[in-house]
């Protein structure tokens, strides 16, 4: 199977898990996009603002000596935007609505960006 179709799988996985997603992006720490379940045209720049805000998160934790970057949250008034590491070279992105319940929100991201990170790990090795 192919990596984007691997990693759609688990976008798809993700949003069965958490009826209030609207949507994920995952790209590269480079900002080039692996794969996007959005609507609206964004990927493109949503993966580009995430290598970004990734680098200042990973950036920050170091800093701070507050360990490894896990995720940065964003909340605005019409949902949030929530990054999380997906292993060094991977960042997934995931918007959600205003009362997601973001306790749930944050286990099943990192448990998705586990799986992402296995998988971009496995495929990128066997190629």
């Amino acid at each position: 199977m192919e990596l984007r179709d691997e990693v759609r799988q688990e976008m798809a996985r993700l949003r069965e898990r958490i009826p209030d997603v609207d949507g994920s992006v995952v790209c590269s720490a480079d900002g080039l996009t692996i794969a996007s379940d959005m609507d609206g045209g964004f990927a493109e720049q949503t993966g580009a603002l995430s290598s970004a805000l990734l680098a200042l998160s990973r950036r920050m934790a170091n800093m701070t000596g507050k360990g490894a970057f896990e995720e940065t949250l964003v909340s605005a008034g019409e949902g949030y935007a929530v990054l999380y590491a997906a292993g060094p070279k991977i960042v997934l992105t995931v918007l959600a609505r205003p009362g997601t319940n973001l306790g749930l929100l944050r286990l099943e991201g990192r448990k998705t960006a586990a799986n992402l990170a296995a998988i971009t790990s496995r495929v990128w090795t066997t190629q």
